[in-house]
């Protein structure tokens, strides 16, 4: 039985179309693609036996294939990164024990977010679906917010149970706080890192499951889950002193390459 770490990445985007080619450029000065950072990122994890790209799209599979990594060919009719895993799941064979969907826009991701992120959900045997959340502190609670207030669709946010069962994600900032933090002080925000770890069942269903009125109002594919009544595996991560930050939009481009200037990323 094995780990797998499946790296969805698609070419269209509304927000930012051809996104996963976009060049990021390091302390050294170095560019390289989003895609192929991400997948640099996730070759830093102990435990995978295996990594695979999984696109529909040419352009993408041959910039891949250029630095290395192994693809999986889906279809275009796969309506988010959930859903092309779970074809790429199809392709794999029945030895998979986890699979680990690492979104190809997250390549500030510690290797630790995912360890801890298996280890989080082979430690709870009753759960198919779990996913890492990091505690925001002031600095990143304000960006959330400056992102909102911009009229920006940024980071998401996660509230859950004392189970640490999901009770919802948002693209709004919740929990609502009107308190001030300092840059360096822990906030009641938790900020939604877009890792999935599944167990094969429950990826297999995801697709036969219709899209709910939360998903498709949020945009966030993982509420399919919760509005089906399939719980989520909450796992906190820390970030040990490390800065994280998604792609979302061209404007987090200067943001990342700060954060990797400041933390001496290549």
């Amino acid at each position: 039985m094995s780990v797998i770490c499946v790296i969805p990445a698609r070419y269209a985007s509304s927000r930012y179309p051809g996104k996963p080619l976009a060049l990021l450029r390091g302390a050294t000065g170095m560019a390289q693609s989003l895609i192929e950072r991400s997948w640099r990122a996730a070759m830093e994890v102990e435990g995978f036996d295996a990594i695979y790209v999984a696109t529909d799209d040419e352009r993408i599979a041959g910039a891949c294939h250029g630095f290395g990594a192994e693809v999986l060919m889906t279809s275009e009719t796969c309506a988010n990164g959930t859903e092309r895993c779970a074809e790429a799941l199809g392709l794999l064979g029945d030895d998979v024990e986890i699979l680990v969907n690492l979104q190809g826009d997250a390549p500030l991701t510690p290797a630790w977010f995912l360890e801890d992120l298996v280890a989080g959900l082979r430690a709870a045997p009753g759960a198919a679906v779990a996913t890492p959340v990091l505690r925001c502190d002031g600095d990143t609670l304000n960006a959330f917010k400056a992102d909102r207030q911009a009229g920006r669709v940024g980071g998401t946010t996660a509230v859950f149970d004392t189970a640490h069962h999901a009770l919802f994600f948002s693209k709004e900032v919740i929990p609502f706080t009107a308190a001030s933090y300092a840059d360096d002080a822990a906030t009641p925000v938790f900020h939604h890192v877009g890792v999935y770890a599944y167990r094969p069942a429950a990826l297999a269903s995801y697709p036969g499951l219709a899209p709910g009125v939360l998903e498709q109002m949020e945009g966030l594919e993982q509420l399919r889950f919760l509005e089906h009544g399939h719980p989520i595996l909450c796992v906190e991560v820390t970030a040990r002193g490390r800065q994280f930050w998604e792609l979302n939009n061209p404007e987090d481009v200067p943001r990342i390459e700060a954060m990797m200037a400041e933390m001496n990323m290549p």
